[in-house]
This record gives C-alpha cells, structure tokens and sequence, in this order.
C-alpha cells in the first residue's frame, strides 16, 4: 500500500482536517517534476550499453563508511543548502517560516509555492497538537484532584473510624518507588523540555497522615525545580518527599449524580442540586471506581490518539522532503527534519510520560497491581474477523434464498393463491409473517448503512457510543438478519395449509402457534443475559428502547433518537404485534378467525395508539432537548412529528371508517406533513440544499466523490416519503390490502435507510469539524472550588 493511503488510513476520523495534507503537497511536487521534464528532458545516449547509475558508484569500504569526514556546520555545506528555516513569533505564537534561497534558478517559483505551503501545513499541525497537549495536561490535573479523592474515600470506607492501622511498612516501601520513579525521569527529561515538563498524575500515598508538613514540601519542591539537573543517584527510602491523601480533602468534596434517572430529571427541573453528601459504603467506593475507570480508559485513548497524531505527521513530512530531495535533486530534508524533530510534536515526549503514569496509576489502584490485565483494558486488543462468521452468513443467505424460491415454486406449483382459504390466510397468517419481513429488511438495511459507512471512515460506533470492541460489523448483523430469515420462511413454509383438517374441522395447532413460537424466541434471545449473541450489542438496545418509552424522563442523545427514528418506520411492525397479543389470546387460531379483533373498538383504539406511540416519543424528546438546550430548531422538530401524529391518526380513520371528510382531512394533513418531512430530512438531517456550497445545493464537505449520489437519494426521498398517497387516493392496483400495506411499509424501511447513511454522514462531519473525538466521561466527585468556579 502507497504511504498516501496508509496515511489517509491511520488517521483519526474527526481530525483529519488537522493532519497534514499530504495529498495536496504531492501535486506541488508533481506539478514541479513536469515543470522540469518539460524544461529539461532527458538525453540518452545513442548507443553503448545501458546500465545504473548505482553499479558505478564509489566503494566505500566494509570497515569505514566515510574516509574524511567534515563537520556539517562547515561553510561549503551552508552554501549549499536551499533552505534556511527560522522560528519566528506571530500573534504571541511560535511559527516556522522557510526561506527558499535558490527561487532565482528556473521553476524556482514551484519550489517556493512548495515551501509555503509546507509551512503552513507544519505550523498547522504544530499549533493543533500544542493545544491538544493543554487539553490533556488540565485534564490531568482534574484527573490527579480526583485520584486525591478517591483514595481518601477508600481509607475512610476501608478503615473506619475507631480501626487502628499502621501503614508506615507500606509508606516506606513507596517512597522508594516513587523517589526512584522521580528521579529516573527527572535524568531522562531533556533540557529543551524543563519549563513544561510538569509532572501529573503525581503518584499519591494512601495514608490518613494530614497536611503538617505542606509548607515544607512546598519549599522542597521549589528548590528541587531551581536545582540544577544532576545524574540520578539510588534513592533513599524518605517519608517526607511523599505526597500523601490527605483525609481533610473529603471536607470540599461532594459525589456527582452522574446516573441519569427519572429521579435525576425531576430534581433538575426543581432545580435541585447534583451533589450529595459522602456516605462512606462499599457500594459507592464500587460506583465511584468504576466511573473514575472509565475516565481513565477514555482518557488514555486520548494520549495514543495524540501520540499517533505526532509519529504519523512526522513520517509525513519526512516522506514528502523525501520526495522533493528526489524531484530536485537538492538536499534540504536534513534541515526540515531537523527543524520538525526540534518541534512541539517532534519532541515533545509529555504524552509519553503521561501515558507511562496514567499506566502506572491505572494498574496500581483499578486492576490490583496486575499488569497484564491493567494494560488489557487500556489497550483491548482489535477485533478479529472470524472466518466462521463470513462462512455462517453465507450459508444463512443460501438458506434464506433457497427457502424463498422454494416458498415461490410452492405457491405455483399448488395454485395456492387460487384456493378457497386464500382470503382467511391473508386476513390472519400474513400480518403474522410480515413482521418477520419488515424486521429482516431494516436488519439488512442497517448492514448495508455499516458497510458504506467503514467504506467512507464514517465513526459510527464513536457516534453511537459503543464500547470499544462491542460494535457490530456489517458481517454480524448479515448473520443475525439472514439467521432471522431462515426460521421464518422455514415456519412459513410449514403453515401453508389452505384447508381445514375434515375429521377435527380446525387447522393444526402447532403449525399455526409457529409464528407465536418464533417470537417468544427473539425475545427470549433478546433479553437473555448469558454472553452469547453479541450481549453487549443486545442491552445497549434494550437501553435505548427503555429510554425512548421514558423519553421526556432522561436526557435525549443520539443512539436514543436515532432508535425512536426507526421506529417511526416500524409502525406497521408495532401493529403486527398488536394483532399477535389479540389473534392468539382473543382470537380463535385453529379456526384463523379474526372478527373479534376487527369488530372490537378496544383493539381499534390500540391501532392509533400504538402508531403513534414512535412519533410521540420522538415529539417528546424534541421537547426535553428544547428545555434544556434552549434551542428554536428542536421546538421546529417537534411540531414536525406533532403533525406526523396528526396525519397518522387520519390516515388510520380513514382507513377505517372510510368517508370523503376523513380522505380530504388526511390528504391534506399528510401532504403537509410530508413537505415539511422531506424539507427536515434535506436541510437538517442531511445538510443539504446549500445554494452558497462549493458544491451547488449540497454541502462543502461530502464523503461520497460521485454528487449524483446525492441527488438521486434526495429523489428517491421524496417518491418513497409520498407512497402513503396509494391509502388515501385508493390507486386501482390488483393486490390484496394487505399484500399493498406491507409493500408501502417496506418501502418506508427501504427510505429509512437511505437517510440513515446521510444522516450520520452530517453527524460525522460535524464531529470532523469540531475536532470532537471522543466521549465526555462524567467524573464522580465535585469539589466546591468547581462550584465558585460556576458560579
């Protein structure tokens, strides 16, 4: 693989714009190799043998490379240099700038273009890496205050006032560590380094001893930084130079109620405060670990993130002065890389530090001094694919054709469709089946979005908040959609009986309970909790569906509304379920009666019900992110699913009561409800119709090169957005009704998917654009410092 694409590969999704564009500056350089073959062609000669230059080169010797050296500082060197690169101070910043000193020769003016824009990429990525490093060295420091906390929490929960202990075996053997610990990287920090070299993430003894001797230490300390740097010597086991956790530290510190409840919810909206006391227990030391856990791992995804950042930008620019000395035939990637090594991210080693520390730190006090397994969670190792998983989800997809081909030949063969029970079986069966269908192809949907996505570096799991390691490939989720498929065409194919048994006069028990029996199943492996069948995946869904149903009572993030999202394509699916509860519990199944469900006004007033219960719940969360966000635009979302309610609920009156009222009230409320729809999903969702873009009536940014793209979803939007015009206008289409509702509501499953791959695609960019990588992470303690801060 080319360098370009490696690169383009490792980078980090949302901070792509902030890594060297090292694309572009090899089109500078290609621009400038044509420039000289068009100036300068090259003269073969007309006969002799032809061989490479390389076989004539000089022998150097197997013992001694150089046979002379000179010094690299001599005068004939410097003269020969093309560059001269100097540090310069612009707006109370540090910046490169390079000095082309051969721009006089010919193509000189290529060169120079080169070089500025090789300035401003370096300086680019210099100033970006410089405030990230800020950034991760406060949250250090939050991260040290909290470590303080945390400790003092354990003594107090581990040992109890009244409990007499002596730790001072236990301090003596620290201080050695850590003095050693100090000193080595004291020997190791070089000297350009000292002024920012600040120690974090200090390593904190675990003791009840106070404060007496701050002022001292605070004094040591001083000293310690003006002293001079001297080789390190075998510490001495010393009390004193170890910074204890203090217990006095719990009387400013709080616990922040981080888990979002109903409970939580209620208090903010009396504006209660976050914060409640300490109560010392076993359980809270266990909730506070774990959340101080979390930020730690999440934490030190940052620091690789950024070291990755520093190693891929630097081989970068090697790469690319590589190229030039190549093109020109000059040697000026000695000073560049010099000038890159002497940078903030070329040698700057504060994130290595700090990751030794927080690795330290995090095996010591949250895996019990266990290495292996401390290193385990910090850095999981990547997910493998199976070849098992490739080979069942192509053996489930044959089993997924054969059947329906079978099913196909079977209807033919047996003239099925003309038997008398035809009607029955379509009233009854159908609406049980097509469940199965509507959930296999918004599975499939979903499969197809998570492969474009991996294809353009769409960061869905980090969109979506799934653990490292637990998001499921397009291949899994092949595999469960295909698996689905196979036992419902199979139980299909069982439960084509047209007539009634003549000697019981009823159909037969257990193949017409079959699509009940599949059911039970899914849920019964959706709620299993052995860790079998991607657990992890299934709960974070059970989650986020029990968030949707409580939608006003916790806070409204995405994975919650972009599941509330596709239930509003599910509508039809939610029915199926209604019809399964009242066939199988009121109904008569071994006869396929269903007049009780269709004459029962209960069962009727459940179907409006349960298809609005999707848009509520999104009207809802609209309303709870306009309360807190304090945001017009989510109050315009509401009123968009406000109306989708309304045409909804018509839709279903007129569908069953019939009526010219009901028609012109439903066609009207749904033509506007679809306009302002399909204007949402262009504007907002997909941040599209741009008449000011670079790319007219779209966006700047767009990960799909071909725009035709665009344009044809934008179309295909629009037709399937409209398909509920054939329930209202009564298109004259030789289909059973239920044959065309399941039509129109896979097409809506197709549509939804559609939108689901542009919406995240704006999601992303969003993110590119705001540099956001990563997750906040809520940290348990609060200090009261941090509410004068607020305040």
């Amino acid at each position: 693989m080319k360098f370009g694409k490696e690169f383009a590969s490792q980078m980090v999704p949302e901070w792509q714009e902030a890594y060297m564009d090292y694309d572009y500056l090899k089109t500078l350089l290609k621009e400038l190799q044509r420039f000289k073959h068009r100036t300068k062609p090259p003269t073969t000669p007309g006969g002799g043998l032809k061989r490479k230059l390389t076989l004539y080169r000089a022998f150097s010797g197997l013992t001694q490379r150089h046979h002379s050296p000179t010094s690299p500082s001599s005068s004939s060197d410097v003269e020969r240099q093309p560059i001269l690169v100097n540090s310069v101070n612009r707006n109370g910043s540090q910046s490169y700038e390079t000095t082309f000193l051969m721009s006089s020769e010919e193509g000189g003016e290529y060169e120079l273009v080169f070089f500025r824009r090789l300035d401003d990429e370096f300086n680019k990525v210099d100033k970006f890496y410089r405030e990230k490093v800020q950034e991760v060295m406060k949250e250090a420091d939050v991260l040290n205050k909290q470590m303080d906390a945390l400790i003092a929490f354990r003594i107090k929960v581990e040992n109890p006032p009244g409990v007499n202990f002596d730790r001072s075996v236990e301090m003596t053997r620290l201080a050695s560590d850590i003095a050693a610990s100090a000193a080595a990287l004291s020997a190791a920090t070089p000297s350009g380094a000292k002024s920012a070299s600040i120690i974090h993430l200090e390593a904190i003894e675990e003791s009840t001893h106070g404060q007496a001797d701050d002022d001292d230490d605070d004094d040591d300390d001083e000293k310690e930084r003006n002293a001079p740097i001297q080789e390190a010597k075998p510490p001495k086991p010393k009390i004193k130079g170890i910074k204890p956790a203090p217990l006095e530290v719990l009387d400013r510190v709080k616990i922040n109620n981080t888990l979002e409840t109903p409970r939580s919810t209620i208090k903010g909206v009396l504006k209660v405060p976050n914060h409640t006391e300490l109560r010392f227990s076993r359980e809270n030391l266990r909730k506070v670990e774990n959340q101080l856990k979390r930020a730690f791992v999440e934490f030190y995804q940052k620091l690789r993130l950024l070291k990755s950042y520093s190693f891929l930008n630097t081989l970068a620019f090697s790469k690319i002065m590589k190229k030039y000395d190549k093109i020109t035939s000059r040697s000026a990637s000695k000073s560049y890389m010099k000038m890159v090594d002497n940078s903030n991210f070329g040698s700057s080693d504060e994130i290595t530090k700090l990751m030794e520390r927080v690795e330290n730190t995090f095996i010591k006090h949250f895996s019990n001094a266990n290495r292996a397994k401390g290193m385990n969670i910090l850095r999981p190792t990547a997910k493998r694919e199976r070849h098992r998983t490739t080979f069942s989800t192509g053996f489930f997809a044959g089993c997924t054709a054969s059947l329906f081909l079978a099913l196909i030949l079977m209807i033919r063969a047996r003239k099925i469709m003309d038997n008398q029970g035809r009607n029955k079986y379509m009233e009854t069966m159908f609406p049980l089946y097509s469940l199965f269908g509507f959930i296999v192809l918004h599975m499939v949907m979903y499969a197809i979005n998570i492969f474009y996505w991996r294809r353009y570096r769409v960061n869905y799991a980090f969109i979506f908040g799934f653990k490292p390691g637990t998001e499921l490939g397009y291949r899994q989720v092949f595999l469960l959609s295909f698996g689905l498929g196979t036992l419902a065409l199979a139980c299909v194919l069982s439960n084509l009986d047209m007539q009634i048994d003549p000697k019981t006069e009823d159909y037969e028990a257990f193949t017409e309970l079959l699509p009940l029996f599949l059911v039970v199943f899914i849920f019964i492996i959706l709620f299993l909790p052995f860790n079998i069948l991607y657990r992890s995946s299934r709960f974070f869904l059970l989650a986020c569906l029990f968030h949707c149903f409580c939608a006003p009572l916790y806070k409204v993030t995405l994975p919650d509304f972009f599941l509330a999202d596709q239930l509003t394509s599910q509508v039809q699916a939610i029915r199926s379920l209604e019809f399964y509860i009242c066939y199988y519990f009121w109904g008569d199944f071994k006869h396929r009666e269903n007049s009780i469900c269709k004459d029962s006004s209960v069962y009727n007033t459940f179907y409006f019900i349960v298809a609005v219960l999707p848009y509520l719940a999104r009207l809802l969360q609209c309303l709870r992110r306009l309360f807190e966000e304090k945001d017009p635009v989510q109050g315009f979302n509401g009123l968009k699913y406000f109306l989708t309610i309304v045409a909804v609920c018509l839709r279903t009156a007129y569908d069953i009561n019939k009526g010219i009222a009901w028609r012109i009230m439903a066609w009207v409320v749904s033509a506007i409800a679809a306009i302002f729809c399909t204007y949402w999903d262009f504007v907002y969702d997909w941040g599209l119709l741009n008449r000011h873009s670079k790319n007219r009536w779209l966006r700047d940014k767009l990960l799909v090169p071909h725009k035709r793209v665009y344009f044809v979803a934008m179309g295909l939007n629009v037709l399937l957005r409209f398909a509920w015009l054939q329930t209202v206008l009564n298109f004259k289409i030789p289909l059973h009704r239920q044959t065309l509702t399941t039509i129109v509501a896979s097409l809506e499953i197709i549509r939804r998917g559609i939108w689901n791959f542009f919406r995240l695609e704006n999601e992303h960019l969003n993110n590119v654009g705001k540099y956001r990588a990563f997750k906040s992470v809520p940290l348990p303690f609060n200090y009261d410092e941090d509410d004068d801060k607020d305040d």
